[in-house]
């Protein structure tokens, strides 16, 4: 199985102009209810170790904040059914608890956001990260006030870090804008452009999710 999990937390400590997350709080109740889920769904997956599975976390809000997130990474990490656990996050975190997660695992998916955090510390955040052989790749949303950043991170960053580009939701791209995007990712295309459906119906019927 592969899974893409979310559960209710929906708060983030970046105020991103572009996300409609940015500082928003979420009321002690309903990080109860989401360190519940997550650790039932957690508890799940180690219920089915006939099952191999893997794990990506993608939060509305930032998940490394929070320890139950740490924790369930590390948790799932160790368990030999788990061939991956992932997770989305602005890499602003301490990173202390990889060392104790597996890193052949554990996998991080991290994005730079400018004017949000320096990238010198970005850097060397993920330099932690390449440090201890956790694999990881660095994202950045492809806006024109962020091409420099960009541009910059992919001439600091090893080789084998991936820097991928999102298209910015609601800008439209002249040929130029477009152009400038593929030397840092060249699948950035697939990216600025949406695929276009087949027309064809739902192969999984009318559920596509489960409640644990």
């Amino acid at each position: 199985m592969r899974i893409l999990y979310r559960g209710p937390l929906a708060s983030c400590n970046y105020d991103c102009p572009y996300c409609p997350f940015a500082k928003r709080r979420d009321p002690p109740d309903l990080l109860r209810a989401d360190r519940a889920a997550l650790e039932r769904f957690v508890d799940w997956v180690a219920a089915h170790p006939g099952e191999p599975t893997e794990v990506l976390f993608t939060p509305w809000g930032e998940g490394l904040t929070r320890s139950w997130y740490r924790a369930a990474l590390v948790r799932l990490s160790h368990l030999p059914h788990v061939g991956r656990a992932a997770i989305q996050t602005n890499l602003a975190g301490r990173l202390g608890w990889v060392t104790d997660a597996d890193p052949d695992t554990l996998a991080l998916w991290c994005t730079f956001h400018p004017g949000q955090v320096e990238p010198a510390r970005f850097l060397r955040q993920s330099a932690t990260l390449h440090r201890h052989g956790i694999r990881h790749s660095v994202g950045v949303v492809g806006l024109p006030g962020h091409l420099a950043d960009a541009v910059a991170l992919r001439s600091a960053l090893p080789g084998d870090v991936y820097l991928w580009v999102n298209a910015a939701d609601g800008h439209t791209y002249s040929a130029a804008e477009e152009a400038a995007w593929p030397a840092i990712d060249p699948l950035f295309g697939n990216s600025v452009r949406p695929h276009r459906s087949l027309g064809r119906a739902c192969r999984t019927g009318d559920r596509c999710g489960r409640t644990l």
